[in-house]
């Protein structure tokens, strides 16, 4: 199960960055309307199967004060900060930056539940995190480190701490043993009115964009990316922890690279062929079964 959860994350997840990018593209509405839209839906859709299904459960009202924070840092400005950002950098490029997610969760985990970070941890996040420098090394060094470039970085990285606090949110949901699907709902349609709010404010209109592409993209990102990725992430956080659970971002480059060799032109270089073998060799320092003798010189 987890195997199928950390797989389910990858694919889903290292997809929607594209459909980011496509949204984009084919509309002209506001950032936190095309926001507010994904996860209307998404909270909608996940709240009518929950109550058909019998299984939306009764939360406190601290408990929707935490889904509406969770929903701030997770369903809402992390993406506004997401979807600015990819006016400036290429959805590859997103996903390397969001892939830090791990190193977030684990200070952050440190931070606010003294929970020390695996030994494992830190030599497969260099690993990773090095691979996927080396994959994009090339695309950094032609770009000179612009101004454009640096805003995007600069976004996707506030993006990704937005996501870390909502990941250590979702912790506390499930300390408490609160079901993930109801906090993830809640969470999810708190975020959305949090951006109609946004965007009122701001005279933005709500009305969607009519528009085949862009309807595709957001019907995507809401039940693809938001109902079903987040209810695989947050199940597998619950499972194996939330250091743990992040690593799987640092395959979502891959995913994202390939979208990106057959829509974007992404050419390979040495240096990402480099990248790729670390970030596989990553994974195997932190999921493989080592030895006894191997674990124990580790520790």
């Amino acid at each position: 199960m987890n195997l199928f959860l950390y797989l389910s994350v990858v694919v889903i997840w290292g997809t929607t960055w594209i459909a980011i990018y496509a949204q984009q593209a084919a509309g002209s509405s506001a950032v936190t309307v095309a926001v507010f839209w994904r996860f209307l839906l998404a909270s909608l859709v996940m709240l009518l199967m929950l109550r058909l299904f019998r299984r939306l459960r009764p939360l406190t009202l601290r408990d929707h004060l935490f889904c509406l924070l969770q929903g701030c840092c997770v369903f809402g400005f992390n993406f506004v900060c997401f979807y600015y950002a990819a006016a400036w950098i290429s959805s590859g490029l997103e996903s390397v930056i969001f892939s830090m997610a791990v190193l977030y969760n684990a200070i952050n985990n440190w931070i606010f539940f003294r929970q020390r970070p695996s030994v494992r941890l830190l030599p497969a996040a260099l690993l990773g995190i090095g691979g996927i420098v080396a994959l994009f090394w090339h695309d950094l060094r032609d770009t000179q480190a612009s101004a454009g470039l640096m805003w995007g970085i600069g976004l996707s990285a506030l993006g990704t701490l937005g996501f870390s606090l909502g990941n250590m949110i979702s912790n506390r949901h499930q300390r408490l043993k609160r079901d993930v699907l109801t906090t993830n709902s809640f969470g999810m349609l708190y975020g959305a009115l949090v951006m109609a709010v946004l965007s009122l404010l701001q005279g933005e209109s709500l009305q969607p964009t009519w528009d085949l592409q862009w309807l595709g993209a957001v019907s995507y990102l809401a039940i693809f990316g938001s109902v079903i990725g987040f209810a695989a992430y947050f199940t597998l956080l619950g499972r194996i922890g939330s250091s743990q659970a992040a690593y799987s971002t640092l395959l979502f480059p891959l995913v994202a690279l390939a979208l990106s060799t057959r829509y974007e032109g992404y050419e390979w270089h040495s240096s990402a062929i480099l990248g790729l073998a670390m970030i596989l060799l990553g994974n195997l320092v932190m999921f493989a079964r080592w030895p006894a003798m191997w674990r124990r010189a580790m520790v």
